[in-house]
């Protein structure tokens, strides 16, 4: 039934994302031309992330900030008011406009119109050693939107997105294709509420910088804690080197 379900999943992505390219042709060109027009650089932002089983793929994204944004600042993160971002990036970003160029990485098939969100190659830190639980979320293409953006977006914290991302697989695997209609609704009222755009500091009173590393080093830091059963392991091998010490 999985395999007859990804078969059904795969024709719907291909699909839709066909008819969304050829629809908002026009919306193409509009943005591209506004893009050159606001601030130097390319109409398109490239980035290596990750999709299924951790592979590695350039996605592609209206450029919405200044070149080379990830290297300053707040880096991967996006605080309200970020002086990287253009104006024309600013609209952009509220409309969600700028995720669009991503219905390329659909049809190629690097990327699915619903599943977790690719994360950036090093945005969970060394993919291999990650545990059991954040792995997981990798069993399923990317997506251009699933459901940890439907209960939140930006506005929650990489674990809850995890715990969503893993809900969906569950839920995929047992409802198929429907799972993924439900989520692309949602994500429609969504992207016209304009909610959950930006991210929360942890701490208002750092500035965008110190607030991204502290962030980057505790996502990084949980999605690598030991899996359960793992970490008693480790408690009675370090209480037993202990003992050897003494």
């Amino acid at each position: 039934m999985f395999i007859i379900a990804k078969f059904f999943k795969r024709l719907f992505d291909i699909f839709s994302s066909l008819f969304a390219v050829l629809l908002l042709t026009p919306l193409w060109l509009i943005v591209a031309l506004a893009i050159k027009c606001d601030s130097k650089g390319p109409v398109f932002f490239k980035q290596e992330r990750r999709t299924k089983n951790g592979k590695v793929f350039k996605m592609l994204k209206f450029r919405s900030m200044v070149v080379d944004a990830e290297k300053s600042g707040a880096g991967l993160f996006n605080y309200k008011d970020d002086p990287r971002v253009t104006k024309v990036g600013r609209f952009l970003r509220n409309s969600s406009i700028d995720e669009l160029p991503q219905l390329f990485n659909i049809l190629k098939g690097d990327m699915s119109v619903v599943g977790p969100r690719p994360c950036v190659v090093y945005e969970l830190g060394d993919f291999d050693t990650l545990n059991k639980r954040y792995k997981k979320r990798f069993e399923m293409k990317a997506g251009l939107t699933g459901l940890a953006q439907v209960k939140g977006r930006n506005d929650i914290s990489w674990d809850e997105k995890v715990n969503f991302d893993n809900e969906y697989i569950d839920n995929f695997k047992k409802h198929g294709i429907f799972t993924d209609i439900r989520i692309l609704w949602l994500s429609v009222i969504k992207v016209f509420k304009k909610e959950d755009i930006y991210e929360s500091k942890a701490d208002e009173t750092l500035d965008d910088a110190e607030a991204a590393k502290r962030a980057e080093e505790e996502i990084i830091r949980i999605a690598h804690l030991p899996d359960d059963g793992e970490a008693d392991t480790v408690e009675y091998k370090e209480a037993g080197e202990k003992e050897n010490e003494v």
